[in-house]
């Protein structure tokens, strides 16, 4: 079976930090642009950043660039983000998607999760004092 798996998500303070992870069940990460997105509640889903499989090149949202690092572990087929300086506004289900559409690079739409085709089911990070 085919999966995208969360972890990481929870309380935090402002300032503080987690990591998130996602780890692929059922295929492997090495062929796919892969990125995380978060939904905050009222608000629409929106692309966090995004990792290419061919070049490791990572693409980041101007709101997180500087606290966010994305990274990629092949071994272990997980993809992690990094948040640091965490933001009361950083508050949001966390989803990770790998693009089995359009290739191994981020597309130029990444953002808008185009050719996302396979979601995990998100983790939750909450920030507040």
């Amino acid at each position: 079976q085919v999966q995208l798996v969360e972890s990481g998500g929870g309380l935090a303070q402002p300032g503080g930090s987690l990591r998130l992870s996602c780890v692929a069940l059922g295929f492997t990460l090495d062929y796919y642009a892969i990125g995380w997105f978060r939904q905050a509640p009222g608000k629409e889903r929106e692309g966090v950043s995004c990792i290419s499989a061919n070049d490791g090149n990572v693409s980041y949202v101007d709101s997180v660039k500087g606290r966010f690092t994305m990274s990629r572990d092949s071994v272990k087929r997980t993809v992690y983000l990094q948040m640091n300086s965490l933001k009361v506004e950083d508050t949001a289900v966390y989803y990770c998607a790998a693009d089995r559409l359009l290739g191994s690079s981020c597309s130029l739409r990444w953002r808008e999760g185009f050719g996302m085709d396979q979601w995990g089911e998100g983790t939750l990070v909450t920030v507040s004092s």
